[in-house]
């Protein structure tokens, strides 16, 4: 692939045109990957391709690090002040404002969720996201702590920036967690070398152009698209990589963890797997309470770390809300097929992958005895569609149950009593989300305090904040991303004594 050959043009199911680039971007430039090595973007409605990229090698990485080393060293970091740094990120949400529609669809085009959903969820969130970060920027600051010095003596603390981040993102969500990534990066003064994934590169390399007009210095932020065995793994061995931050998979997040440890010792945060537990007590709004559970799971086809997959409903009202759930799992099939049709909420997984592995764990649970409530079956048509479906008559020692399906999949099981359901609900190896129904204020405040999980919903479920912490418990991860918290995550403190006395002491 040419420098003069990296860019496509895309037409939208609205009819819309766009030019998107790529190649890698390195240095504010759109480049080959050294070798002309490619790879292509598949559209999971038609199953066509959409785009051919520039694939990065190790070669490549260590071009993109070096980048953002010396931008570190020169243009970022301590040699830009905090303020200029807040008004390059307001200025990026401006652009990421303006060109909102545009990157929304995009998003569905790649990824396969619902344009609708992403014009209005995931565009308006990723740029709230930024714009909080920029607010941050010439906020963060040390201490000034007293010692006992008479008045000759002083002891003070510096927040510094860590220095090149490596951040590897997911298909999922992709300018949501670019947003969440880079936002409190940027702000903290550390250059970042982002790679989104091989299946969904289109938006972040579509991101990068507003970079450059926005007037970011070459170098702050560079974005290679690779396989995640050669680039992720390339940046998380890196010697010159001071920190990376992965959202993905237990299993890689596990490789990630021994790389950055084998190499560099680097700082390591990590947004991983899930099988969270949705709880319907006796005493809930058992519509409303419907709403939510849908929602939680079906929401961007269960593709979600977060999602709701383990129902759990009390006995005495188990029939009645089946009933609603069933109502409700209703409207999400709505618009199958299209994820441009108006109202869709809905799409294809990402790919024929994703959407084979949870047929495979739906016919698991047939084959073990459980029976389909709703759904359970693949669209009949093109794409990589899977029915959005409903699970019941499960037993706790089945793999719909013990393990993440990362889609549109819902297990659900009865229950007696509150101990119960909190055992059943912590007995994962994960611990990333939890949410419960109830209208019973002193049952809340137990149930929240005895679940198991980095984030826990209490008469809804999924809302996230860009001021609120977000990670996991056990194996769902470390470190918190959003909020305050993040910042923590790129910056490292430096402690200063100050002896102006002019005594010698021994």
């Amino acid at each position: 692939m040419s420098n003069e050959n990296l860019s496509v043009e895309l037409t939208f199911p609205t009819g819309r045109k766009l030019n998107v680039p790529t190649g890698l971007f390195i240095d504010n430039k759109f480049v080959p990957s050294v070798g002309g090595k490619t790879i292509d973007s598949i559209n999971p409605v038609t199953e066509d391709v959409l785009a051919t990229v520039s694939n990065a090698t190790v070669e490549d990485v260590d071009i993109a690090v070096a980048s953002s080393r010396k931008a570190f060293n020169t243009v970022w970091g301590r040699n830009i002040t905090p303020v200029q740094r807040g008004k390059l990120l307001f200025k990026l949400a401006d652009l990421m404002e303006r060109d909102s529609d545009a990157l929304a669809e995009l998003e569905a085009l790649d990824n396969g969720k619902s344009a609708e959903i992403a014009k209005s969820v995931d565009l308006p969130d990723s740029i709230a996201c930024i714009r909080y970060y920029a607010g941050w920027a010439d906020k963060i600051a040390g201490q000034t702590i007293e010692v006992d010095d008479g008045g000759l003596k002083s002891s003070m603390t510096r927040v510094e920036p860590l220095g090149v981040c490596g951040q590897i993102i997911p298909w999922n969500y992709n300018i949501m967690m670019l947003a969440w990534k880079i936002g409190p990066a940027l702000a903290a003064g550390c250059t970042v070398v982002l790679k989104p994934s091989e299946l969904t590169p289109l938006p972040a390399l579509k991101l990068c152009e507003l970079f450059v007009e926005a007037g970011f210095p070459p170098g702050v932020f560079n974005c290679i698209v690779s396989e995640g065995a050669v680039g992720g793994a390339a940046l998380s061995a890196h010697m010159d990589v001071d920190k990376v931050a992965f959202t993905g998979s237990t299993v890689t997040g596990k490789k990630i963890m021994a790389a950055a440890s084998a190499s560099n010792l680097k700082k390591v945060t990590l947004e991983l797997g899930g099988k969270s537990a949705h709880i319907v007590f006796k005493s809930a709004n058992l519509k409303q309470a419907a709403t939510a559970v849908t929602g939680g799971i079906f929401l961007n086809q269960g593709q979600d770390c977060v999602a709701g997959s383990r129902l759990y409903v009390q006995s005495s009202v188990y029939d009645a809300f089946i009933t609603e759930l069933v109502a409700s799992a209703k409207e999400w099939t709505e618009g199958y097929g299209d994820p441009f049709k108006p109202g869709a909420l809905g799409g294809p997984l990402v790919s024929k992958l994703q959407r084979d592995k949870v047929a495979g764990y739906v016919d698991s649970a047939k084959e073990a005895g459980a029976k389909i409530v709703y759904g359970g079956e693949k669209y009949p048509g093109k794409g990589w569609f899977w029915m959005p479906t409903i699970i019941g008559d499960v037993k706790q020692d089945m793999k719909v149950v013990k393990e993440e399906i990362f889609g549109p999949v819902l297990v659900v099981s009865k229950f007696e009593t509150e101990d119960e359901v909190i055992a059943l609900a912590n007995n994962s190896t994960y611990g990333l989300g939890a949410g419960f129904h109830s209208r019973d204020a002193n049952q809340c405040q137990r149930v929240l305090a005895k679940l198991e999980a980095g984030t826990v919903w209490v008469n809804q479920y999924g809302i996230l904040y860009n001021n609120t912490p977000f990670g996991g418990y056990k194996q769902s991860g470390m470190g918190r991303e959003l909020g305050s918290y993040a910042l923590d995550n790129y910056t490292q403190i430096k402690s200063v004594m100050w002896d102006y006395s002019d005594k010698s002491e021994v």
